[in-house]
């Protein structure tokens, strides 16, 4: 995994915003509608080429496909195990209960989502990851078009955590969610495989150890919160076994949503559990407005000397661009809890993309997001690195 040795590298989280076309095939193809494979295989690769030439132009050094080929961050799994039907009854945000408002407005801004974003299946016999052909057919893809294009000093792609699955497609099968937990792990082992054997830094997406303590684990104290995020953890560390933890990072995130996020749980209390997963990057919210001041809690726990922090400085949430000093600004507060300006990447706080049909941000606003990340982070690199500024 690179380090930002003369400057501050930039990278985003993932997701990046789905044309039409490929939003209205991605949606045939999860319903089982009609549609043409060679069509939908075309209009991928045309997606991912036009994410990597945006994110090259915005100056991006470490890219991924923009998640093209899925219909979202983790609803994609049941369209490569075996073991899912039905559906899964799983809980909203706690503020969505205490704000119907809230939900309102979600339903008026997002009228047509996919159907397993209102109602992802449920485990209902023993997973198995049965096909390899879309990871592999991901990665190759991924890999062909940056090639190509010479985009990126380093590439990565992301992928689900045995966590997020388990709080999305809920248990309906094995003794407990423990057993399921673990069978998830041994199955996306698979997939992490792949993504590794192809060259590409894993990314982990596992807003479980932060978001589900407003949904799945709301009713539990934080302490026994911090238990459940432990035993999150441990099934990471079982799935990636093998792949060399510079070659991992771990995304954390409070919910990719705009609402009050008023019961968000402190990063300080879930840090030391962060700390047990055996990657080599941590990537964290802080620009969202609930969690901006909580670098302070690496003055108190210090990330470990093997780890790189991966901090949000640009939001997902809204179409307001940071101005680049601001994101400097992060940048540098990041650098100054870690204490190293060579362990500090910039990125956005979540995807912008995580689901089809459901994108905050415009896109043209995305791009000039990413360009301020590079913009922010040119700044930074000269104050840190005590040169001038281009």
């Amino acid at each position: 995994m690179l380090l930002s040795r003369d400057r501050i590298l930039t990278t985003h989280v993932g997701s990046l915003p789905r044309n039409e076309r490929l939003s209205d095939l991605l949606v045939r193809q999860e319903e089982g509608g009609g549609y043409d494979a060679k069509d939908l295989a075309a209009e991928m690769d045309n997606a991912v080429r036009h994410v990597v030439e945006k994110q090259v132009e915005a100056g991006i050094d470490i890219g991924n496909d923009g998640e093209q080929r899925r219909i979202g961050f983790q609803t994609y799994v049941p369209q490569r195990m075996s073991g899912f039907a039905g559906i899964s009854k799983r809980r909203r945000g706690r503020e969505f209960e205490e704000f119907p408002e809230l939900l309102s407005y979600l339903m008026r801004r997002f009228p047509n989502p996919p159907k397993s974003q209102q109602g992802a299946p449920e485990a209902q016999a023993a997973i198995k990851y049965r096909d390899l052909a879309p990871i592999t057919e991901e990665t190759a893809g991924f890999n062909r078009i940056a090639g190509e294009l010479h985009a990126f000093s380093e590439r990565f792609m992301t992928a689900a955590s045995p966590g997020i699955i388990s709080t999305t497609m809920l248990n309906a099968y094995y003794p407990s969610h423990d057993d399921y937990l673990d069978a998830i792990a041994r199955e996306m082992a698979n997939e992490y495989q792949a993504i590794h054997q192809a060259g590409l830094v894993l990314q982990i997406d596992a807003p479980d150890l932060a978001m589900d303590r407003t949904m799945m684990y709301r009713d539990l104290s934080d302490a026994d919160f911090v238990t459940r995020c432990e035993r999150h953890i441990a099934a990471i560390n079982k799935g990636i076994a093998g792949i060399p933890r510079d070659r991992v990072r771990l995304h954390v995130c409070y919910g990719n949503w705009e609402g009050p996020h008023i019961h968000d749980v402190a990063l300080e209390k879930i840090l030391p559990a962060l700390y047990q997963a055996e990657v080599g990057a941590l990537s964290i919210e802080f620009s969202n407005p609930r969690h901006a001041h909580e670098y302070a809690a690496f003055k108190r726990m210090p990330l470990p000397h093997d780890m790189i922090l991966i901090p949000g400085v640009v939001e997902t949430t809204s179409n307001f661009v940071e101005h680049p000093e601001v994101v400097a600004r992060r940048i540098e507060e990041a650098v100054a809890a870690v204490g190293d300006r060579e362990r500090v990447i910039a990125s956005s706080d979540c995807g912008f993309g995580t689901f089809t049909r459901r994108e905050w941000v415009i896109e043209p606003v995305v791009w000039l997001k990413l360009a301020a990340i590079r913009q922010g982070a040119d700044i930074a690199s000269a104050r840190l690195w005590g040169r001038k500024a281009a």
